[in-house]
């Protein structure tokens, strides 16, 4: 028998276990081994016991057996390894073993067999065997993971306060379940397991139209693979109501389904408190425009009493002034002609505050003009031009929208005058699209960011309020090349009824007014 021609050794010790009971035997196979350049590290057995004692105490790489021996055999050894759970590659060498021997043999669980007086394949059938040992150790520690990551997988659901869930659809409306964890029962109030057998308890569960709007998700995500975001209800077997926001992935399976990889969370006191926000909020509201409502009714009365009583009793002063000077000595002539000009004075003022409480011209001759006004006398009163550009005199919205923009304008007109250090300020109001917009700039010294959330800013909190309860916003920022400049866009609604402003006043809509007050 020739041994193998040599090759370079290998660096790594391949570790065997022999069970032979002939030294020369277990000689001849490591000869072999050397031969192929296989460095070997070798131990001899030939009962169970030492057998045993020797897988015990170290890691082998294979065991190369005989197959009939006085106080062992191949096959007793072969299901001592399989007894300790080891899967070594494991070769009969036998100088004589019958056929039938040897296919029991391989259907008992060894690898392979050969006669000792034909060892030219030994080695490339042991480096055969190595190989296929280390795969099925690769896929014994791939499963071992799979389920390590599954088992996590799983106390992870279970911890979660939520039902996880996978679900898929193999029809138009065949909807199953492929996974739901235990907090399917916390959630739904009903087990994991019975949605994997009854998926459309699930959905019958949703109340319209919830339900509809639920499929349409998820019809949609199957088109796209989007993630899928959902609330709606759910009524549970106890009759009780649940708000619920279901989150998931889509993703297509190796079979060409669509699954959702996902969640549903139980948002119900979190929706009862949104929901009681915003009856609040709307409460809030409510009061906010009943409070300006009466805010404009005590003004207007304020402005009738000015009107009427303050005014109609200077202008009879200013008479008795008047008559007075005309009688009175020379030397109180001039005090009667300052007198004169004081109530003249005062009638001026008492006008002012009467068209700043109950802006008149705003329901004669609408917005524009209003703001025209207004602008005249912010001019005569601080001494700062102001320019009003209105490229629509059209511009005519309902009385609400009308004169909460008019006391926006008012109101920034009055930071622009304490705050701004302007020299000059522009005003626009035109119709963009659906939108009425007013835009007050100011060449000031600008606003900082903090300015505009100070906690006393009332001001600011008010024009705020009342766009945002026309539906509207405003916005603040930097005017270039500098100052201030404030934007309000509101909802364009027009006046129902041509008594709201006396629209023929303005029936000049087709040219852009200019007005700079003086």
């Amino acid at each position: 028998m020739t041994p193998p021609t040599t090759v370079p050794e290998d660096p790594r010790p391949l570790r065997l276990l022999l069970v032979d009971d002939s030294e020369d035997d277990a000689f001849l196979l490591l000869r072999h081994f050397r031969a192929a350049g296989r460095r070997c590290e070798s131990e001899r057995v030939d009962t169970r016991e030492a057998m045993r004692e020797a897988l015990l105490r170290q890691a082998w790489d294979a065991v190369l057996s005989d197959h009939r021996m006085p106080r062992f055999s191949a096959l007793a050894a072969l299901e001592l390894l399989q007894e300790l759970g080891l899967d070594l590659p494991f070769l009969i060498i036998s100088g004589v073993i019958e056929e039938e021997t040897a296919v029991a043999a391989m259907r008992a669980g060894a690898h392979d067999y050969l006669r000792k007086d034909r060892l030219d394949r030994l080695v490339p059938a042991l480096e055969r065997e190595l190989r296929e040992a280390r795969n099925r150790a690769e896929r014994r520690s791939a499963l071992d993971s799979v389920r390590e990551s599954e088992l996590r997988l799983r106390a992870l659901a279970a911890n979660i306060p939520g039902m996880v869930f996978r679900l898929t659809r193999t029809g138009e409306a065949d909807w199953r379940f492929l996974y739901v964890s235990d907090g399917a029962a916390a959630v739904l109030g009903i087990q994991g397991a019975e949605l994997l057998s009854q998926p459309q308890r699930f959905f019958d569960m949703v109340p319209e139209p919830d339900r509809d709007r639920l499929v349409e998700a998820l019809r949609a995500s199957a088109g796209t693979l989007g993630a899928v975001n959902w609330e709606g209800r759910v009524l549970t077997p106890a009759a009780d109501q649940k708000w619920v926001n279901l989150r998931s992935s889509t993703r297509r399976s190796e079979a060409g389904g669509v699954v959702w990889d996902g969640a549903l969370f139980n948002i119900t006191q979190s929706k009862e408190t949104e929901l009681e926000l915003r009856r609040s909020r709307s409460q809030l509201a409510d009061l906010s425009a009943h409070l300006e409502s009466a805010k404009e009714e005590e003004r207007e009365r304020i402005a009738r009493d000015i009107h009427d009583e303050l005014g109609g009793t200077l202008v009879a002063v200013k008479f008795e002034v008047a008559r007075l000077a005309a009688k009175a000595p020379a030397e109180l002539s001039v005090h009667a002609r300052r007198a004169s000009e004081l109530v003249d004075d005062a009638i001026a003022t008492a006008g002012r505050v009467a068209r700043e409480l109950r802006p008149g011209i705003l329901k004669a001759f609408g917005l524009a003009a209003a703001i025209e006004c207004q602008a005249e006398d912010f001019s005569a009163r601080t001494g700062i031009p102001c320019t009003v550009r209105c490229a629509d005199l059209e511009i005519a919205p309902d009385a609400e929208t009308a004169t909460a923009l008019f006391r926006v304008f008012q109101e920034a007109l009055t930071n622009v005058a304490k705050h701004a250090r302007a020299g000059s300020v522009e005003v626009r109001l035109t119709q963009e699209g659906n939108e009425t917009v007013l835009e007050v700039i100011d060449d000031g010294c600008g606003v900082e960011e903090d300015d505009l959330s100070k906690p006393r800013s009332f001001g600011l909190r008010g024009m705020r309020e009342r766009v945002h309860g026309l539906g509207g916003t405003m916005a603040i920022g930097t005017a270039r090349p500098s100052g201030t400049r404030v934007c309000i866009r509101v909802p364009a609604r027009p006046a129902e009824a041509a008594g709201d402003f006396a629209s023929a006043t303005s029936a000049q809509a087709s040219r852009e007014r200019v007005r700079t007050p003086t």
